[in-house]
């Protein structure tokens, strides 16, 4: 394999908008070089088949949606709370909408995963590893809510973004407004 990490996430970035853009059938290694804009046979490089770069993705996707260092320090001396949980939350949701063409493609690589078993191992144990680090995060930080919490806010906020990215069932209803209510709702 290619050892050029730019290279590769510019790559991954590539494969990452048409996925969002054509859905999973779309999804070749002539589409993400044309994409990239890159000689054909360049993705073939670095991702050797269709599951190493969908593999390729779920890396990117995992680093572009990530938290930034600033707004982890920025909280990390305030005083654990609902607040701060909301907070968090409120973060995490922001993220997730302003990339949308990252959240569409992650939406597009689960659906690929139910369509097709062999990525659907590759795929819960990236979901898994997610859920176990933000666990430990929320039990570090000693924020409210033990393991049970956090698995449904991740049920919910895929819900909520989910539906804020196609059709929203109450468009008139503030996004954090709705966060603050899973907040009240779901933490002990």
């Amino acid at each position: 394999m290619v050892k050029n990490d730019e290279r590769r996430n510019a790559l991954a970035d590539a494969g990452i908008a048409v996925l969002a853009r054509e859905g999973s059938r779309g999804l070749t290694h002539r589409a993400v070089d044309t994409e990239a804009g890159v000689p054909l046979g360049t993705t073939s490089n670095y991702f050797r088949s269709r599951e190493r770069l969908i593999h390729g993705l779920f890396e990117r996707i995992g680093t572009r949606l990530a938290p930034t260092p600033e707004v982890l320090a920025g909280r990390a001396s305030e005083q654990p709370s609902r607040a701060l949980f909301a907070l968090y939350l409120r973060d995490i949701v922001q993220r997730l909408m302003t990339h949308r063409e990252v959240t569409l493609a992650l939406y597009e690589l689960r659906l690929e995963a139910a369509r097709r078993p062999e990525l659907a191992g590759a795929l819960g144990d990236w979901q898994r590893a997610g859920l176990e680090a933000d666990i430990a995060f929320n039990e570090a930080a000693g924020l409210p809510g033990g393991r049970r919490e956090i698995a449904l806010f991740h049920y919910a906020i895929e819900g909520l973004v989910f539906d804020r990215l196609t059709s929203p069932i109450d468009p008139d209803t503030p996004t954090d407004e709705v966060v603050d209510a899973l907040v009240k709702g779901l933490l002990p």
